[in-house]
């Protein structure tokens, strides 16, 4: 008696391309979708959503001073996101970009320790920046080196050594730099960024950067490097590329790129150092990187989205009354619904029956 497989009702198929117009008509979907459940949970509090939503972006956006914070939050998450890019694209999970913003701020501030009494504000700045860069990027060479001599689990390695800096700096607080009331002493005046449009210049500094990292991944042989071993480790080798060199590389700019960052936030943002100056921006920006494809131009945008979101939530709480956790959400169900719409960008539910696709349309 001959036996009938059953076919499922639908199954998963990898799409074989798709026109980026319908591709950005599931992302801008995937947005209306976040607002509409978002709004559920406004109305839960007794909030009119559409007041709340218009409350959220007056917030962010309503007049200069707000605007003015919402491009300060926006900034060291553009540079974080910037700065593990390369590492993602070769598929080397950088997970200490957090302990690497602190490792930049940690050396800028000894440089400020030592040399502010001697110095006037531009070799001061600059020579803090170098500190910063050399101080994360050193940080970030260490799971690349034991990464590529001993594969190691860069993931655990990367996490871990987060939590050893941090509390080196908390120990810093507690003792022998002694700070008052938990805090160190404020940064005199010539080791904080100048002011260009009533915002420190950390902005334009992580706008060069993106120009830079952009060219750095598409047109340059790292870029090309980078990309190959993420695609084929094997390949790479193939190829007749050190991939333990390139790794350690990738991890050095990394981290040096992440240490500016901390600079930008030590020197230009909070005018000292404590052991949470990242402010969990070293995770929040690994969700930056991947909203944005790895994209340097579209984290601009993506970095700017979250911090609207960010700072027009804190309004929506003092004005509203809406507790802050309802804000979570709705941030959350926009990341959630964003990061999700690229499933069905990359693959289709295909039905009992159907077609298979052909030439990129959809099925």
């Amino acid at each position: 008696m001959e036996h009938k497989v059953k076919t499922p009702l639908f199954h998963l198929a990898k799409r074989t391309g798709i026109a980026p117009s319908w591709a950005w008509l599931i992302r801008l979907s995937s947005i209306l979708v976040a607002l509409v459940i978002g709004s559920l949970a406004i109305a839960i509090t007794g909030n009119q959503p559409i007041p709340a939503y218009r409350t959220l972006l007056e917030g962010a956006l309503g007049n200069e001073a707000f605007r003015r914070q919402t491009v300060k939050m926006a900034v060291p998450l553009l540079g974080c996101a910037l700065a593990i890019a390369p590492c993602f694209k070769m598929r080397f999970w950088n997970i200490g970009a957090e302990g690497q913003i602190t490792a930049g701020a940690l050396a800028a501030t000894l440089m400020v320790r030592l040399f502010a009494a001697k110095l006037s504000a531009l070799p001061l700045l600059l020579l803090m920046a170098i500190a910063a860069i050399l101080g994360g990027g050193l940080w970030g060479l260490i799971p690349g080196f034991f990464k590529a001599k001993w594969n190691t689990n860069e993931t655990l390695f990367t996490l871990m050594m987060n939590y050893i800096i941090i509390g080196v700096v908390a120990w810093l607080q507690a003792g022998p730099w002694e700070a008052r009331q938990g805090r160190m002493a404020q940064f005199p005046a010539n080791a904080c960024l100048p002011k260009v449009l009533g915002v420190h210049c950390g902005w334009i500094i992580v706008l060069v950067l993106a120009v830079l990292i952009h060219v750095y991944m598409k047109y340059t042989k790292h870029g090309y490097e980078i990309s190959v071993i993420g695609d084929s480790m094997r390949t790479a080798q193939y190829a007749g590329m050190n991939v333990g060199r390139i790794m350690m590389r990738t991890m050095f700019l990394s981290g040096a790129i992440s240490g500016l960052v901390g600079f930008i936030v030590a020197s230009g943002a909070n005018n000292t150092l404590a052991k949470d100056i990242a402010g969990g921006v070293g995770f929040t920006s690994i969700t930056v990187a991947w909203l944005s494809q790895l994209n340097a131009f579209a984290m601009i945008l993506i970095s700017l989205m979250l911090a609207i979101l960010t700072k027009g939530a804190s309004t929506l709480q003092t004005q509203m009354g809406v507790p802050a956790a309802i804000s979570d959400i709705i941030t959350g169900l926009l990341l959630f619904c964003m990061l999700g719409c690229e499933f069905f960008i990359n693959f289709r539910i295909v039905f009992r029956g159907s077609r298979p696709e052909k030439g990129g349309k959809q099925g």
